[in-house]
C-alpha cells in the first residue's frame, strides 16, 4: 500500500446548534477540523496507509486531537508536542440570504509557533510515496511557511510525488507575505494541484471562466477551460495534473458542484457530471473531501482519470451531506453515489 503524508494543523471549530449566530445562545458545539486533517482522515476511511504531521500541545485539548486523528486509523507516529494551545476557528452556517462566516482564533497557537528544525522530514518521507500539503500551512506564519517548503523540498529531493492544494485564505495573512508571491512558489514544486476557481486565479493571475448553471443540465465550455489549462501549463511545466473545483451558489443551502482534471503531459481535458444538491448540511471540507478521493483514486485507478475524477467529484458532494469537516464516505458509497444509486434506504 502506497504511504502518504499530509502536513497542517488540527484545529477545535465551534459552532453554535442549528442556525444560530455567534451572537445567539449559550451552547457551542465542538468539531476537529483543519483542511490537512480532514484530507487525512478522509483518505484513511477510504482505506490508504496516511501519515498526519503537525504540532499539538501536550496538554487535553492536544490529546483529544490526536485521539480523533486515532479514531480514524490515521498515523500520528511524528506529531510533535508542544506549545501553549490548540489553534480554532469559528463557524456560523449560512441561512437563506445570510452568507456564513468564520472567525479564526489560530494566534500563537502550537502549529503557528512551529519551527522548521523540530520537523525531520526526511525520516518522515522515508517510505512516503505522496506527499499532500496546502496554502494554508504557509499563511499561518514565516516559521510554519518554511516548514513547509522545507518538506516540499525534500519530497522534490526524494523523489516523491506532491499534492498541492492551493488553499488561499486571503483573512490568514498577515505576517508580512504576499499570497500571490508565496503560493506560485509551492504550485512549482507540485506533481498534482487543486483549486478552486479564485484559487487558481490567485496563482496564474488568469480570471475564472464563468460558471453559473441553473441546474445539473448546464454544459461547461470545455474550449475555455482548455485554453485555460494550457496557459497554466506554460506558467508551471513541472505541474502534471491540474484539478478545478467549480460550485455555484443558488442559496446558501442548494449548490451545484462540478470538477475538470487536465492531464499537462498528454494535453487532454476531463470534464465530469453537475451534482445539484438541496439542501448543504454542511459545507466545510468539500474541497478536503474532493483532495483526498482524488490522491486515493490516483493510488487505484490512475489509467483511468476520467474514473478518478468522477470518483472525487462524488466524494466532494456527498461531504455536503455530513456535518463535521471531514467526508466519512466509503469508497463503496462514494462509488454507489457516483452511479446515481444514492439516497435509498439500505436493508
Amino acid at each position: 500500500m502506497k504511504k502518504i503524508v499530509t502536513f497542517g494543523e488540527i484545529m477545535l471549530r465551534l459552532s453554535k446548534p442549528g442556525l444560530q449566530r455567534l451572537v445567539q445562545g449559550d451552547r457551542f458545539q465542538g468539531f476537529f477540523g483543519g483542511s490537512e486533517s480532514n484530507a487525512a482522515i478522509s483518505l484513511s476511511v477510504l482505506g490508504d496507509d496516511v501519515e498526519f504531521v503537525t504540532r499539538v500541545p501536550a496538554n487535553d485539548i492536544g490529546r483529544a486531537a490526536l485521539m480523533h486523528l486515532m479514531q480514524y486509523g490515521v498515523s500520528i507516529r511524528h506529531v510533535i508536542k508542544g506549545g501553549d494551545r490548540l489553534g480554532s476557528y469559528y463557524f456560523e452556517a449560512a441561512a437563506a440570504m445570510r452568507n456564513s462566516r468564520v472567525v479564526y482564533d489560530r494566534k500563537d497557537s502550537a502549529f503557528q509557533t512551529l519551527k522548521p528544525e523540530m520537523i525531520d522530514w526526511p525520516r518522515i518521507l522515508s517510505d512516503a510515496w505522496l506527499f499532500h500539503c496546502s496554502g494554508i500551512t504557509s499563511a499561518i506564519s514565516e516559521d510554519a511557511m518554511h516548514t513547509t517548503f522545507a518538506g516540499l523540498r525534500t519530497a522534490r529531493e526524494m523523489g516523491k510525488q506532491v499534492f498541492c492544494d492551493i488553499n488561499y485564505r486571503k483573512n490568514l495573512w498577515k505576517y508580512g507575505r504576499a499570497a500571490q508571491d508565496v503560493l506560485p512558489e509551492m504550485v512549482r514544486t507540485a506533481d498534482y494541484v487543486f483549486g478552486d476557481q479564485g484559487e487558481w486565479e490567485v496563482v496564474t493571475g488568469m480570471k475564472a471562466i464563468p460558471y453559473e448553471p441553473k441546474d445539473e443540465h448546464f454544459v461547461i465550455d470545455r474550449e475555455a477551460y482548455l485554453a485555460y489549462f494550457r496557459k497554466a501549463a506554460a506558467m508551471y511545466p513541472n505541474v502534471k495534473r491540474m484539478i478545478l473545483a467549480v460550485r455555484y451558489q443558488l442559496t446558501s443551502s442548494h449548490h451545484i458542484l462540478s470538477g475538470l482534471l487536465y492531464d499537462t503531459q498528454a494535453d487532454m481535458l476531463y470534464t465530469t457530471r453537475l451534482y445539484d444538491y438541496d439542501p448543504v448540511v454542511d459545507p466545510m471540507g468539500c474541497g478536503d473531501a474532493f483532495c483526498a478521493a482524488l490522491i486515493h483514486a490516483f493510488t487505484r485507478w490512475d489509467d483511468n482519470l476520467q474514473y478518478c475524477l468522477d470518483f472525487s467529484l462524488s466524494a466532494g458532494a456527498l461531504k455536503n451531506t455530513i456535518p463535521g469537516d471531514q467526508n466519512l464516505a466509503t469508497e463503496d458509497e462514494i462509488i454507489s453515489n457516483m452511479k446515481g444509486k444514492g439516497g435509498r434506504i439500505e436493508r
